[in-house]
């Protein structure tokens, strides 16, 4: 029995990799983070090309057509190259919504657009999970009202937003009375924001009244972001060793050093076996639907923590430096700062879980 990927998966993140190495350096991102251009069109069209976008849809629909776990390398990938790219929501969230629960026509209109990179869809899904103080969207007579915030991969030409009763729709970016808003996050290589629905025209998707759908569709964000949480600490904790070996202190590289050597040792105890739970989160959404929201909750909350930790101590063993922009470890420190609160922090995450158990009562 294959406990590991298959050879096919494993060419995939290879193969991603290597494109990230030569379009999307770390001064690419830098270049991204300080032009605040909207998109990385150079690094999303490579992207395109290699179907990425296209990662779990049908191919009768210009898709790839693979699974959760083959976009979960992608997103591992990513996070790994601090990428700054709209994966989560536009390849994997919006078109789970569209295959799960859209109708022929939304299907054909929009999923060969997503999935060729043309589209840009975001998510707005916040409220169902934890809304703040007057947030919150409604639907009535074919309108939206209401305002939702943290929308993921904010600059999109398409919106999915959740509603508080849990059906799904479709909104377009210059849709009347619709009105956008940036937020500021420490995150400079993703964008979030907040939306403003004044009687603005909404298309539903027929299957969401079932709001199990829009369950799915956050399992399936929390997977993607534990991904991206995972390789943006793999990155710090391999620059950690690295740095480690060419950094001389008192006459001798400080990875000699017992306690820097249980530093590096410590993170990378702690961060592997995240990569296995990663994998079952993502092969039980698509093939053990009892197991699917519980692996999907536990994975997030956990891989969130251990990022956390593996960003604080990355950035110890690189002293000073750690924080200087010329180094970068502020990009995958605040990547992870990010990954670690969207769609629900650790907190909030284990209470679902929770309920999930019956171990508590809503």
């Amino acid at each position: 029995m294959e406990f590991g990927l298959s050879e096919e998966q494993s060419l995939l993140q290879s193969s991603i990799g290597r494109y990230l190495e030569s379009n999307a350096s770390l001064d690419r991102v830098k270049e991204y983070v300080d032009s605040g251009d909207v998109r990385a069109n150079d690094v999303w069209g490579g992207l395109s090309e290699l179907g990425v976008p296209g990662i779990i849809i049908g191919e009768e629909h210009g898709g790839v057509g693979l699974g959760m776990l083959e976009a979960a390398l992608i997103a591992d990938t990513l996070g790994g190259g601090v990428a700054p790219v709209p994966f989560a929501s536009t390849a994997v969230m919006a078109p789970l919504a569209l295959s799960t629960a859209g109708s022929d026509a939304q299907k054909s209109r929009w999923l060969p657009a997503l999935a060729d990179g043309s589209v840009v869809a975001g998510t707005a899904v916040t409220e169902v999970i934890g809304s703040r103080q007057d947030a919150g969207v409604t639907f009535e007579g074919g309108s939206l009202n209401g305002r939702t915030l943290f929308v993921l991969d904010f600059e999109a030409d398409v919106y999915l937003v959740a509603d508080e009763n849990r059906a799904l729709y479709l909104v377009e970016s210059d849709a009347p009375g619709l009105s956008r808003q940036l937020l500021t996050t420490v995150d400079k290589t993703r964008h979030v924001g907040e939306l403003v629905f004044v009687d603005t025209p909404a298309e539903v998707l027929p299957g969401s009244a079932d709001p199990e759908v829009c369950a799915r569709v956050i399992d399936a964000g929390r997977i993607m972001l534990a991904a991206d949480t995972i390789g943006a600490a793999r990155t710090m904790l391999a620059k950690a060793v690295s740095y480690s070996k060419e950094r001389v202190q008192f006459g001798r590289m400080i990875g000699s050093f017992q306690a820097v050597k249980h530093m590096c040792a410590d993170m990378a105890a702690q961060l592997e076996p995240c990569v296995s739970m990663l994998w079952y989160a993502a092969y039980a959404f698509d093939n053990i639907p009892g197991e699917a929201r519980l692996t999907a909750c536990h994975t997030k909350a956990h891989t969130a923590e251990v990022g956390t930790f593996v960003a604080r101590t990355s950035t110890e063993v690189h002293g000073g430096i750690g924080f200087t922009d010329e180094l970068g470890l502020h990009l995958w420190f605040k990547r992870i700062s990010a990954n670690r609160q969207l769609l629900g922090g650790p907190d909030r995450v284990r209470e679902e879980a929770a309920r999930l158990q019956g171990l508590v009562t809503a």
